[in-house]
């Protein structure tokens, strides 16, 4: 793992968290961008070398939805950076830990992404995640 690479908190309403987090920061979200296949909208601050990602649901049953339900607003899961995504997780499987997608999965922020379960991580929802190359 190269670095911590984001901390993802889950909201109900991303315009509020938004403004609520421009005066906390004293700079607005760099990035919006809508992720379909996740059933969420999301925002990005830059935090020195951490970024900080807000998550919206968008559809009532995504998983965001369903955490936000059960457990309210809060933080969400920490992404970590890696090298290689694929290595990464054959290395982790052969340690035992749950992934909770089989290969990995486009993000949002130009990422592919998996995420491990978090009853293989002592109850926190772990994502590594690689940046996508233009050739993949």
């Amino acid at each position: 793992m190269v670095r911590v690479e984001h901390i993802g908190i889950a909201v109900k309403d991303l315009n509020k968290v938004n403004d609520l987090y421009k005066k906390l920061f004293g700079q607005a979200a760099y990035k919006s961008e809508r992720v379909d296949s996740e059933h969420v909208e999301t925002s990005f601050f830059q935090v020195g070398d951490t970024k900080i990602e807000f998550l919206e649901a968008t559809e009532d049953n995504s998983a965001i939805a369903k955490y936000v339900d059960k457990k309210g607003e809060g933080i969400h899961h920490v992404a970590f950076e890696v090298e290689d995504i694929h290595l990464e997780m054959e290395r982790l499987r052969g340690e035992g830990f749950q992934l909770i997608n089989e290969t990995p999965k486009k993000g949002a922020d130009n990422k592919w992404v998996c995420f491990i379960h978090p009853k293989t991580t002592n109850g926190v929802l772990v994502e590594i995640c690689q940046e996508i190359k233009t050739n993949e």
